[in-house]
């Protein structure tokens, strides 16, 4: 990835940019990369990538019945293991 300083960004703002459609660049301020700037398809790749394409929360009412099923097995072991303790 290619480093910009925030100065660069001022003086030199077509070539960063030009960099910045071709690959992600990094703008450096006091030696950390602070900023990230890449082309917008790599950006909507990232964004699609973490969003959950399907509901990951439920509620009991609309949970699916194998979520519900693994919940209540898990929730037996437990009370096992406590019965188990003498607890």
């Amino acid at each position: 990835m290619k480093e910009f300083s925030f100065s660069d960004l001022n003086r030199r703002s077509g070539d960063v940019l030009d960099a910045a459609l071709a690959e992600p660049v990094s703008l450096v301020k006091r030696g950390k990369a602070k900023i990230v700037m890449l082309p917008v398809e790599q950006y909507e790749r990232l964004r699609d990538a973490v969003r959950p394409t399907e509901q990951r929360a439920f509620t009991l009412q609309n949970a699916p019945e194998e979520d519900i099923a693994m919940l209540m097995a898990g929730l037996q072991e437990i009370i096992d293991e406590d019965d188990r303790e003498g607890r």
